[in-house]
């Protein structure tokens, strides 16, 4: 038998660690560094936020939209009557700025020179809106002094119809004079008007003398400048002008286009520090019928923010009457073709529209 070779043993040594790698260069170095991956890519959501910017605008005009058609003061201001005139052609809204103090404190009736309370609420301005089915709108301006027949009260100024029956006895009053058919109804009252025009910033008026009246509470210099709620309430109520009422007439007729404009210029629905107190202003001083919606006040607003012939029922002079005092007549004959014109939504003959003081 043969025997495995005898094994000698070997000492043991530890496996010497691999070398260490060369030394990266430095910028001091001049050597150029090692090329870098590439980085991940961020993703963008610019997408998402142009969506969610439409969204919000297309959102708040609706949002506003719904707010005032809830929150609008609705009054039975078209009550029916026997023998009212049938529906003529066009939309005919009956505008109103009453002298109502509902709502104001002493110390806000003594801001806006109201005169503090005068009991039954009177009407300051009485204006016919008609917009036609095509064509250019008209504004008319019916003085509060027109001598006109009111129903179970005779024959007396316009305004005193509102004294006697509110709302309701206006319209009927004002479809009976002129044969038109009123359609819709909106009136706003004296804090109202003001907190409108403040929530719009002021208005921009050109005067071409000082108009200065104590009882209106106005002291304005001639010349452009911008209204306040105050200054623009008693350019809007004064007399003080040679031609008394019909001079405020006009002055109310410039300074409602004025306000429609600057309340739908895009500077201001665009704003949420004036369109939010412009939507509380307007729900809170606006009276409107029952069947008046924010679609028709859009409506009424876009037509009367263009340019609408404005114009004065034909006048035939002024009269002294017992019991009612110095009254303004109506030429009977022009008023009645002027008006003729609108019930049948046809345009009014140039010779019939009366511009005082443009």
């Amino acid at each position: 038998m043969s025997h495995a070779p005898t094994q000698q043993p070997v000492p043991f040594r530890e496996k010497q660690p691999p070398p260490p790698p060369p030394a990266l260069p430095t910028k001091r170095g001049g050597g150029d560094p090692p090329p870098r991956g590439p980085k991940p890519k961020r993703k963008r959501h610019w997408f998402r936020w142009i969506l969610s910017l439409l969204l919000i605008l297309l959102l708040l005009p609706i949002a506003a939209a719904v707010y005032v058609e809830q929150n609008l003061n609705r009054v039975d201001a078209l009550a029916g009557y026997s023998g009212r005139i049938g529906d003529t052609p066009g939309t005919n809204w009956l505008l109103v700025g009453s002298d109502s103090r509902t709502g104001l404190t002493p110390e806000q009736e003594q801001s806006l020179a109201t005169g503090g309370e005068v009991g039954s609420a009177r009407t300051d301005t009485i204006l016919l809106a008609h917009l036609p089915k095509s064509g250019q709108p008209t504004l008319v301006s019916l003085p509060r002094d027109s001598y006109v027949s009111i129903p179970g009260h005779g024959k007396d100024k316009l305004n005193a119809s509102f004294a006697f029956g509110g709302a309701p006895l206006l319209v009927q009053t004002v479809e009976g004079a002129t044969g038109v058919h009123i359609d819709h109804y909106a009136e706003v009252g004296f804090g109202g008007f003001a907190s409108i025009v403040d929530a719009v910033g002021g208005i921009d008026m050109c005067l071409d003398q000082p108009m200065k009246d104590p009882l209106a509470g106005v002291d304005l210099p001639a010349g452009c400048q911008k209204l306040n709620g105050t200054q623009a309430l008693g350019f809007v109520r004064s007399r003080a002008t040679a031609l008394s009422d019909l001079n405020r007439m006009l002055n109310q007729r410039k300074f409602l286009s004025a306000l429609l404009k600057k309340a739908s210029s895009p500077a201001t629905l665009l704003n949420p520090f004036r369109v939010w107190p412009l939507l509380q202003g307007t729900t809170k001083a606006l009276q409107v019928d029952k069947g008046t919606h924010v679609w028709d006040l859009a409506l009424l607003g876009k037509a009367l923010a263009g340019n609408p012939i404005a114009t004065t029922v034909p006048v035939g002079g002024f009269e002294d009457v017992d019991g009612s005092g110095n009254v303004l007549l109506w030429d009977k004959t022009r008023a009645s073709q002027f008006f003729e014109a609108l019930a049948s939504d046809k345009p009014i003959p140039a010779d019939l529209v009366t511009t005082v003081g443009n």
